[in-house]
């Protein structure tokens, strides 16, 4: 035998010449919320075969020998059947407490869907790479007004409003050392933003560190380098999740983290320097710290530059493994930035004698300039979506401008979170007044118009759950005539037959979600708008700006802006209440995690602050696995992915090599693949991509229930995609009660697929059409290369 073959390859080689069949595997991926392996397996007795306490592959222990054993000599009711592993992956996003505190990272990870979401392109390269620049570019101005926001509370609220007031700062203590009346050394007002500049680059300092802490755990785990495959089809035909590279976002995580955080320098150096400059500029001022101003703006222009065009410059290298990293763009650029931010401290602290702080800070219009640019950079990307869409016309939502929606809402997060806390701060300390209604603390104009706005997108949002409301109860009432059609000789039963359809009629509303994204992201831009308008116009806050109006319109302006300024507070609020609660509450923590299942599934392409991205560690487990056992024991592959895990199954299948992808089949049950990401990533998961996964693996069946909100069937009412479903699975089971029966089944909905006994036939059908295999001749280092991975037991 060469010297290359593994020893446990011996060992199972000598033990089917001793005459044992090849072993049999499935490989068991779970969904949204998580399990534990005890509960996967169905038995208290589990082991670690490989992996570590993040994401690992579990046993039952009595099957840690099995490929050395007969199946007659194993134990178990599946003695019969294959071999079973779990792959737990639930701690990539819902295990340790402290990533309860990724829920204010929240419009980061929206940010970063819009650039998943764009419509499939055909021979419109220069148009894809277009819209995902104008998606970085959005990011790149949510990080901004992110650090805009804590500008804002630091430098505006504290340092420049209360603390230059004898008023506010006198019934503080805690602020007594920097009101004007004490004369002391930080007093002057240039010394007291200086101090207050710790918030905002604290912060900024905190997102760099979340980023490169996540990204050496997640991005910096090379894929399998699987050997050269001379019959597998061409890369640039395939998939894009097929590439080598897709999930290895090593290089453009490390670059846009160091552009962003740069961003984030340069934000609260301008915002030190543009109100110091200006004072400069006046008739006080002195030449000589005028020109030294205009020397950081300068910088701070080229620094800004600097950024965008790093941002610019490239997107993600798919097509091959790039191990290689910018070093001097993540190391000179943020180190640049912070350079320059220290210069605007010490600038903003040089003596100025005269300098008196009054009225809001200069320089804080900045907030309109970001949202205009959000809005041009959101107008821009939904042309480049509709230019796609119109090119190839599918069944995405929204006419391709999913994205540009989600784009939207995400902006909307960001207005809330940095407005909220601006808006809640500045009430604490006016002492009760409302922010802007008279000479006492307030934030900028534009946060309180776009907090205004938030009721009438709340009634809007109501609107719309009562339309589907009504909805659901008319679909129920159209099928409860044709419940019993399923349950043939069973005896009616009124409420056991509304329960029915009303759980089906329920599961229908995931398809209606686009015609809640889309209205609501639309009035959302709209209201933005208005917003800006109305502050550019009147720089006054709607309350005030009415005024002169009818009565029922000033009543309904101040109404709307008090309301709102409550409630981007409490959302505010929420979110810091449900990350505490998740720190604290591991039950709480699992709920939390079902979200970020679903939203952090793709890799950082837009936004570095972003919640990590499981699958660039999930997806390179699952595929070490496959790829070392079938090379390895040489038996057939089933693997079984639930929920969100059939997602991470068919990624992890498009992964391994051509040959291997041969001898593997795919189950998959409550499968989101064409019912949401088909939808909303058709760009990764359209009927196309489905059509070429179906090709490609050995053979594909999927489990569905019309009372599964999630799952559904691959191929379409139009005749496009796989041919892989199975008629939908009865649920409940059993209409009522029988001998067999006693009690009333559950509606199982979206969970436990393995209890029909549908699965088990469906499961032993895919290993009858795999065909018996045996090891291949080891390659001349490729065994010995793959072998030098995780133990695979």
């Amino acid at each position: 035998m060469p010297k290359d073959t593994p020893p446990d390859a011996a060992e199972a080689t000598t033990a089917r010449k001793g005459g044992a069949p090849p072993p049999d595997l499935e490989l068991l991926v779970h969904g949204v919320g998580g399990t534990t392996p005890e509960e996967m397996l169905g038995d208290p007795r589990t082991s670690l075969v490989t992996g570590d306490e993040t994401a690992a592959v579990y046993r039952r222990t009595v099957d840690l020998d099995a490929e050395r054993r007969p199946p007659e000599e194993r134990e178990g009711p599946d003695r019969e059947g294959p071999i079973r592993e779990a792959y737990v992956w639930c701690n990539l996003t819902s295990g340790n407490s402290s990533r309860a505190l990724w829920l204010l990272l929240l419009p980061f990870m929206v940010a970063n869907l819009a650039h998943w979401m764009r419509p499939p392109a055909d021979r419109r390269e220069r148009t894809v790479r277009t819209y995902g620049l104008f998606v970085r570019l959005v990011a790149l101005t949510l990080t901004v007004l992110l650090i805009a926001g804590a500008c804002e509370v630091g430098l505006d609220l504290f340092a420049w409003q209360c603390a230059g007031s004898a008023d506010c700062a006198g019934g503080k203590s805690w602020l007594g050392f920097l009101s004007p009346e004490n004369h002391g050394w930080w007093s002057q007002p240039g010394r007291r933003l200086a101090l207050a500049a710790v918030l905002p680059g604290a912060l900024t300092g905190l997102l760099w560190y979340l980023s490169n802490r996540t990204w050496s755990a997640y991005e910096s785990s090379p894929p399998l380098e699987r050997p050269v495959d001379e019959s597998a089809p061409e890369a640039g035909n395939r998939p894009a999740l097929c590439l080598p590279g897709f999930w290895y976002g090593r290089r453009i995580v490390a670059r846009l983290r160091a552009a962003h955080t740069a961003a984030g320098f340069l934000t609260v150096a301008a915002g030190l320097t543009l109100p110091t400059t200006a004072y400069d500029r006046g008739p006080g001022g002195s030449g000589l710290q005028d020109a030294v101003g205009w020397a950081l703006l300068t910088l701070l222009v080229m620094g800004a530059v600097a950024v965008v065009a790093v941002v610019c410059f490239r997107g993600r290298s798919e097509t091959k493994v790039d191990g290689e990293l910018d070093r001097i763009t993540i190391t000179a650029l943020p180190g640049a930035a912070l350079g320059v931010l220290a210069l605007s401290v010490l600038y903003a602290a040089w003596s100025r004698p005269d300098w008196a702080s009054s009225g809001k800070l200069p320089g804080n219009q900045a907030f309109c300039v970001i949202v205009i640019g959000e809005g041009a950079l959101i107008v821009a990307m939904a042309v480049c979506a509709l230019v796609l869409h119109r090119a190839a016309p599918g069944r995405t939502p929204l006419y391709g401008l999913a994205g540009p929606a989600v784009a939207v809402l995400a902006c909307g997060l960001g207005a809330v979170l940095s407005g909220g806390v601006a808006q809640r701060i500045a009430d604490w300390l006016d002492g009760g007044a409302t922010p802007g209604e008279g000479p006492g603390i307030a934030p900028p104009v534009l946060l309180t118009w776009l907090a205004t706005a938030i009721p009438a997108l709340l009634l809007v949002l109501v609107g719309l759950l009562v339309i589907f409301t009504v909805r659901v109860w008319r679909t129920r009432e159209r099928l409860l005539p044709t419940i019993m059609d399923g349950y043939p000789g069973e005896r009616p039963d009124a409420v056991r037959t509304r329960r029915i359809a009303s759980t089906i009629a329920r599961a229908g509303l995931t398809d209606s979600a686009p015609w809640i994204v889309g209205p609501f992201a639309l009035l959302t831009l709209l209201f933005g708008a208005c917003a800006v308008t109305g502050a550019w116009a009147t720089h006054q806050v709607p309350g005030r700006a009415a005024d002169s109006a009818p009565g029922v319109v000033d009543a309904a302006a101040q109404t709307a802006q008090a309301l709102g300024s409550w409630l981007m507070g409490v959302a505010c609020l929420m979110l810091a209440t449900w990350a505490r609660r998740a720190y604290r509450s591991p039950s709480a923590r699992r709920t939390i995690g079902i979200l970020w299942d679903v939203g952090t599934f793709w890799p950082r392409a837009a936004h570095p602050f972003a919640p990590p991205c499981y699958a660039e560690r999930a997806v390179p487990d699952l595929t070490w696995r496959m790829e070392t056992w079938t090379r390895r024991h040489g038996g057939r592959l089933v693997i079984s992915g639930h929920s969100q895990g059939s997602v991470l199954a068919a990624a992890a299948v498009w992964q391994v090599d051509h040959r291997t992808r041969g001898r593997v089949a795919l189950l998959t049950y409550g499968s989101p693949l064409e019912r949401l990401y088909g939808r909303w990533f058709p760009a990764y998961f359209g009927p196309t991509q489905l059509l070429s996964l179906h090709g490609e693996v050995r053979c594909w069946r999927n489990l569905w229930r019309y009372t599964d909100p999630i799952g559904g069937p691959m191929l379409l009412p139009d005749g496009s995609g796989p041919e892989v479903d199975c008629d939908a699975l009865k649920d409940p089971l059993v209409y009522g009660r029988t001998p067999e029966h006693p009690l009333p089944a559950p509606i199982l909905g979206h969970g436990d697929y393995q209890a029909d006994p549908v699965f088990d036939r469906e499961r032993a059908g895919l290993l009858a059409r795999l065909p018996e295999q045996t090891p291949p001749p080891p390659q001349e280092g490729a065994t010995g290369q793959m072998s030098s991975g995780r133990s695979s037991g």
